[in-house]
């Protein structure tokens, strides 16, 4: 149906673009609850300042340590120049930069960084929301000796005097049930705590308790390195460089100090260990040979010296004897040197064989000048180094574990064979060159048989003496590379606090709280939008619909059927008599007079309406009938008090009953009359479309400037749309928070199939308080101003605040 000439949304405040009225509703809704957004700013601004007081603060206190990659290069700072005091040189173990990052991170590191601290007791200063932890404590807790699994406990003190401390606790039991413990303890004075053990609480004379309250807690140790590992980072910023960067997060700057240095220091310890482990092996090993050769040695001196005095030798050997020794020289070094080899592999072979030795490290120093053993027992070593540093943090049963158990098995059986055949090797080289020092022998035939015997005891002699130095030697060299063994590890930063904590960033707190506070209501708005069904603003009404809006009605508080009277100068009245003045662009012609209301369902306020715009009508000067036609559920009649004996339905079945009989004027104005339905009928649209109807119409027409039509509502029943045929305009209303969005399509439908004329909406109900979208910006109530006895008028704003906070109307 074609909208009445000079007529559009526009006239009525309405806008054709809807994308833009979105904005603009969001805009009034906005508006409508700014008092949301005070109390969302209020409420948020405080929670920030509440937190950032009693937030404790958090600092980042970093480190920076330097690895030595196995680069002589490169590594300058951490290694030795020589290379015979270098051991991992002589393991040719390269330092992944990576592996030791790891290795920083490792629970076996912290584990002893917490028993070394006892950071398992944390100490805390008592406030009013939240305790702030301190190292400030004006006493010192000491775990003498922990149960078997220690249960968090929290102890309150209270301070008495320089003898005696008040606990309060609860003792957590086997069996998880708890116990509150209120009682005082001697300082030094060991006590036992259930599920912690026996505790001792030293008064610290470096600070009192003064007027603050204190409190401690004891947790387990794992626990506590479980905590500590969280906030522990470890990185490896650049490929290019061999630096670890270590970053820990701590409310206290000195002591996150401490405890990055043991951290760090720990490691360095760790790693000397390692190191030392290879120059342990090498020194017990030569110290079992020395024994050994000792022992030998000091036989053969002594038959020397027997064979010397039961012989008289007293003076050197004769020229013969001499020539001997200097020709046989060459072969008897060749001979001690071999000898000394084959006493070392023989030895090697022992140490491998022994089960209670496969699980350590092999000696590297006294091990012959063969690159493939040396290659062998390196790569060996270096397993087994590996082996002992997971270890600290992986257990036997890993995959990766048993891999590398199962390479340090191969290993150690390829070197026993390789020695095996290298013994073999050596014996035959032994049992050559004995052959040809035998056939020196031979030839002098006029040598003494006592200087012969006494040249085979010197030939014995210097082979001793020869693997007694060498053993020596090897010794004091590994000594002396042991005592220059450094960590791979050097700190170049050492761990230092910022200036600052990082948290809370009074910054980010302020926008956090500002954003909270703006999306706090903007997400409940949107939320109400998306989870309503029912029309609560204009702009609901316009995604649905066309059709135009020619009035709108707030909510009437009195409660009262008629508000519309001669003297009235309320806001709901004023809307009334806009909604008369509107009508006038629709029906401005002298024979449109018939005005149909209807609704989509019962209770939207047709019945209300209706009532209260014949009023606004019959206040105006003209003569208003008000026709009761919802026959099927009346309520005009019981609304004003009327009696609905005879009405509408006995006029249309009493052929001789006069118009006059059934029009009955009303005590509130004189321009006003009603026609009631009355009685009931079976068939009410039969009775609609019965010709009497239409005549009776027509006669009103005559009779009446205004004649108001309350139908039956049109989504129910066909009872208004069969009032189209001697109606000029019809009256939609839709309630605000009652009306279904949905049902907007059944006008909607009306209007497109042209079933009923000039169909506009009124929309019933509206509530000014929460004001979606209504009220203040279309000239109704605040406008112009007139007020209800209950309106806001003069009432300062903290008054109107406190109004919609507690919701009091």
């Amino acid at each position: 149906m074609a909208k009445p000439q000079n007529m559009s949304n526009s006239a009525f405040g309405i806008d054709d673009d809807k994308e833009k009225f979105d904005l603009k509703g969001f805009i009034s809704k906005i508006k409508a609850n700014w008092w949301v957004f005070l109390l969302s700013f209020m409420t948020f601004g405080i929670l920030a300042v509440l937190f950032m007081h009693y937030k404790a603060p958090a600092y980042n206190i970093t480190s920076e340590i330097l690895i030595d990659d196995g680069n002589s290069n490169a590594s300058s700072i951490a290694s030795s120049s020589s290379s015979v005091l270098d051991l991992s040189s002589l393991l040719n173990l390269k330092n992944n930069v990576d592996n030791e990052a790891q290795v920083l991170q490792t629970r076996h590191l912290m584990e002893k960084t917490v028993r070394d601290m006892n950071l398992n007791v944390i100490y805390y200063q008592r406030r009013l929301i939240t305790d702030l932890e301190t190292n400030r404590n004006p006493i010192t807790v000491n775990i003498i000796k922990p149960v078997d699994t220690i249960q968090l406990t929290k102890f309150k003190t209270t301070y008495i005097n320089n003898k005696k401390i008040g606990l309060y606790y609860q003792e957590t039991f086997p069996d998880l049930s708890t116990q509150k413990v209120d009682t005082v303890v001697n300082y030094d004075k060991p006590f036992f705590v259930v599920g912690v053990g026996l505790i001792n609480i030293s008064l610290n004379p470096t600070f009192n308790f003064g007027d603050d309250k204190y409190r401690f807690d004891i947790e387990s140790v794992d626990q506590r390195v479980y905590d500590l590992q969280q906030i522990l980072t470890i990185s490896v910023t650049s490929t290019n460089v061999s630096t670890i960067d270590l970053v820990f997060d701590y409310p206290i700057p000195r002591e996150g100090e401490n405890i990055l240095e043991t951290l760090i220091l720990n490691y360095q310890k760790q790693n000397v260990q390692l190191k030392n482990q290879v120059a342990d092996s090498t020194i017990n090993f030569i110290d079992r040979r020395l024994l050994i050769v000792d022992k030998e040695l000091s036989g053969i001196e002594q038959n020397v010296q027997d064979f010397k005095q039961k012989n008289l030798l007293l003076g050197d050997l004769s020229e013969q004897g001499k020539l001997l020794v200097d020709n046989t020289a060459q072969y008897t070094a060749q001979l001690a040197q071999n000898n000394t080899q084959l006493a070392i592999t023989q030895a090697l072979l022992e140490y491998l064989e022994d089960d209670k030795r496969n699980k350590t490290v092999v000696p590297t120093a006294v091990i012959p000048t063969d690159q493939i053993l040396a290659t062998l027992v390196s790569n060996y070593n270096q397993l087994i180094a590996e082996r002992d540093r997971q270890d600290m943090s992986v257990t036997k049963n890993n995959p990766f574990m048993q891999n590398l158990e199962a390479r340090i098995v191969s290993l150690r059986s390829d070197m026993i064979k390789y020695l095996s055949n290298a013994e073999k090797s050596l014996k035959i080289t032994d049992s050559h060159l004995q052959n040809s020092t035998n056939q020196f022998r031979n030839q002098i035939t006029n040598v003494p048989p006592k200087e012969k015997m006494f040249l085979d005891l010197s030939r014995q002699q210097t082979i001793m003496q020869t693997l007694y130095t060498y053993l020596l030697q090897t010794k004091e060299e590994t000594e002396i590379s042991k005592t220059s063994n450094l960590s791979i590890a050097t700190i170049i930063d050492p761990p230092k606090s910022d200036y600052k904590p990082y948290s809370p960033n009074i910054v980010m707190v302020a926008a956090a709280a500002f954003l909270l506070a703006l999306g706090f209501p903007v997400a409940k708005i949107f939320t109400k939008d998306l989870l309503n069904n029912k029309i609560l603003s204009r702009e609901d009404i316009i995604k649905h619909t066309d059709i135009p809006i020619i009035g709108e009605i707030s909510h009437d508080k009195s409660a009262q059927n008629i508000v519309v009277l001669d003297n009235s100068r309320s806001a709901i009245a004023e809307q009334f008599r806009s909604l008369r003045t509107n009508l006038n662009f629709f029906i401005n012609k002298a024979q449109e007079k018939t005005i149909v209301v209807t609704s989509s369902m019962s209770g939207e306020g047709k019945s209300f309406t209706t009532i209260n715009l014949s009023s606004a009508l019959a206040i105006s000067g003209k003569k208003v009938l008000l026709m009761e036609m919802d026959l099927r559920k009346p309520k005009i009649s019981q609304h004003l008090g009327l009696e609905n004996t005879s009405g509408f339905s006995s006029y249309i079945i009493s052929e001789d009953m006069p118009i006059s009989s059934i029009i009955t004027p009303t005590a509130f104005h004189e321009n006003l009359f009603v026609i009631t339905s009355g009685p009931i009928p079976p068939n009410p649209a039969e009775l609609i479309l019965n010709e009497r109807t239409d005549e009776l119409i027509q006669q009103l027409k005559k009779e009446f400037d205004y004649i108001l039509i309350d139908a039956p509502p049109v989504g129910l029943v066909t009872d208004a749309q069969l009032m189209d045929r001697f109606s000029d305009m019809t009256l939609f209303i839709v309630r605000q928070n009652y009306t279904f969005k949905e049902q907007l399509n059944i006008p909607d439908d009306i209007q497109r199939k042209n079933k009923m004329k000039k169909l506009s909406i009124v929309v019933n109900d509206i509530n000014v308080k929460n004001n979606y979208g209504y009220g203040y910006g279309y000239g109704y109530g605040y406008g112009y101003g007139y007020y209800q006895n209950d309106d806001v008028k003069g009432k300062k704003l903290f008054g109107r605040i406190l109004k919609k906070v507690t919701g009091r109307s």
